[in-house]
């Protein structure tokens, strides 16, 4: 029922007016001067208040006046009833915030139709605010439960849909929790930004939803990683089912408007209730196992175990004491020798980074070296062995040794812009000449951004530095890299040398080799030899340089100047001999 304040001091009009209200349906209330109106309009909240002008104490423009200074009866509706008929009078009323008028004297039929019509603004008033609000409430939760960018939902939307696969089958089933991490979106993302890497990721979504049915769901974890919660499963090996064919629907090209997009995903998998009772829980345990499956290379799945978690933690413990070995530069340089072919003579050497750790021993690079190249620290770590092996070059140099170190370059330090000034000040503090030191790239550091990596090399060459193609033969674009590229040097990959009994076609593969780097005018260099008839097979070839156990494992610098100190009487024996 409206409820309706008559403001009248003649009570004879007031009391007609309530029962004509009263008789109208309308709840109504009176007051008998404008002071007391406007304390009922405060305390009661009336839908519509009909106003006396001419009233004592407080007339019908104090009434107005005083009602629209508070903030709650501002926006009620005002009738105002006046016996004046002066225009001026009607303007002022209106003015003052009066919704209509009616001039006394006036009939049942024009009160009831003002009052209508005041009803009829308000309801559309509020219909109007009504889908406002709807509006905004839909707005923000797009905002909160949807990714602002891409319109995949988030993680309170996986939240929601997680409770909501769990109540049917909670104790009858397993409910499989996924992280998709997609192994190549950084380097799109750097070529063709942002725009591009968001229509993808709404693509993925596209291509995988019919794997996982209308009962999975997939929502945008962060940059470029989905989370999955995929339909419920009776035993573990349908996961696997389920993982192999999500993989298998990104093998084909995406189309993003100009550009055809191929991409692959690092796939880890959870199992509720084995492995988590909540959501969180659950994604942390598939973030570890997708970072398992991104290690062996990308493209696979990885369901989540114990021995994950454990192999996580000693990973983090790792990190941990990495921080603290870099700080107190506990790190070691070692040394592994390359010999010249011709003359069986030390004329070279790889410097080799090691970590000694006081409590577990020596930890290997396979360990420490993909814990530094995730968490940043790589690009330190390759500043401190330059620096350290810039120092003992000059020793060596000054000693009379004539011989030159390679270094290797990481594809994170190979990527920073000041790269060619950074080693060239290590240069300057050492005295050492550029072409005493030869950086090797693997073909990963150069392939993210050829022509940025084109520039940088040739920064390189300019300074006198020399340049070797590491793990050379094992990459699909090797050839383009020596025709674009200003390398001196190529290395073969150990692959070949360590299958070359076993493997006929091995011995094709390594002449050609040799034979493209002499055509090119590049010297060749054998990596991994272990044994006597593979350094005969490698000289027969005509490789310039060999390197591997055959010879020495990396030593200490004392050892391995020990080693040029003993070349001095004759040739390099085999360490066996020593």
């Amino acid at each position: 029922m409206k409820k309706i304040l008559v403001i009248e001091d003649e009570d004879s009009i007031r009391s007609n007016l309530l029962e004509m209200l009263s008789v109208g349906g309308f709840e109504a209330i009176g007051a008998e001067n404008g002071q007391v109106g406007v304390h009922l309009a405060r305390l009661e909240h009336p839908d519509i208040i009909l106003c006396d002008i001419m009233m004592p104490l407080l007339d019908g423009y104090g009434v107005l006046s005083a009602l629209q200074q508070d903030a709650l009866t501002s926006t009620i509706p005002v009738i105002c009833l006046t016996a004046k008929s002066e225009r001026s009078d009607l303007r002022k009323a209106m003015e003052m915030g009066a919704s209509d008028y009616l001039t006394k004297p006036f009939t049942r039929v024009e009160l009831l139709k003002a009052i209508s019509t005041q009803l009829d603004k308000l309801d559309k008033i509020k219909r109007i605010q009504n889908t406002a609000v709807s509006e905004a409430i839909s707005h923000l939760n797009d905002l909160v439960y949807y990714d602002s960018l891409t319109n995949l939902p988030n993680r309170l939307v996986l939240q929601d849909r997680f409770e909501q696969a769990l109540a049917p089958v909670w104790a009858t089933h397993t409910v499989p929790v996924a992280v998709l991490s997609l192994d190549q979106f950084d380097r799109l993302h750097s070529s063709l930004g942002t725009d591009y890497t968001d229509l993808l990721l709404q693509a993925v979504q596209e291509r995988i939803s019919p794997c996982i049915g209308t009962n999975g769901t997939v929502a945008r974890l962060n940059s470029d990683q989905l989370a999955l919660i995929l339909p419920p499963i009776l035993d573990k090996q349908e996961a696997s089912g389920e993982a192999v064919l999500i993989l298998n629907s990104l093998s084909t090209a995406f189309s993003l408007q100009k550009y055809q997009v191929f991409i692959t995903g690092s796939l880890g998998i959870s199992l509720y209730p084995s492995d988590g009772n909540d959501i969180d829980s659950l994604l942390k345990a598939a973030s570890t196992a997708m970072k398992v499956a991104k290690q062996k290379g990308g493209n696979c799945y990885q369901v989540y175990n114990r021995e994950l978690q454990e192999k996580s933690y000693d990973c983090l413990m790792l990190e941990l004491e990495l921080h603290t070995c870099l700080e107190k530069n506990q790190l070691q340089v070692y040394y592994q020798p390359q010999v010249d072919t011709k003359t069986g003579k030390i004329v070279a050497a790889e410097a080799l980074c090691r970590w000694y750790h006081p409590e577990k021993g020596f930890i290997p690079p396979s360990e420490f070296i993909p814990i530094a190249e995730q968490t940043g620290l790589i690009t330190y770590l390759d500043r401190c062995i330059l620096q350290n092996v810039c120092q003992q070059l000059k020793i060596w140099r000054n000693a009379g040794y004539d011989l030159s170190i390679a270094v290797n370059l990481s594809a994170a330090q190979f990527q920073q812009a000041n790269l060619t000034q950074q080693i060239l000040d290590i240069l300057k503090a050492t005295a050492v000449d550029p072409q005493w030191l030869e950086f090797e790239l693997t073909e990963t550091a150069v392939v993210q951004n050829q022509e940025t990596a084109k520039t940088t090399l040739q920064e390189l060459k300019a300074a006198g530095l020399n340049l070797a193609l590491d793990d050379f033969g094992t990459g699909y674009s090797s050839l383009s890299y020596l025709q674009n590229f200003p390398f001196d040097s190529i290395k073969i990959d150990r692959s070949f040398i360590n299958n070359l009994s076993q493997n006929s076609k091995n011995t094709a593969i390594i002449n050609a080799i040799i034979q493209l780097a002499r055509s090119l005018n590049l010297k060749s260099i054998a990596e991994g030899v272990e044994t006597q008839a593979q350094q005969d097979f490698i000289r027969q070839c005509g490789c310039d340089l060999m390197q591997g156990y055959w010879f020495s494992p990396p030593v200490t610098a004392a050892a391995f100047e020990e080693m040029l100190k003993q070349q001095q009487y004759g040739t390099l024996k085999p360490i066996a001999n020593y």
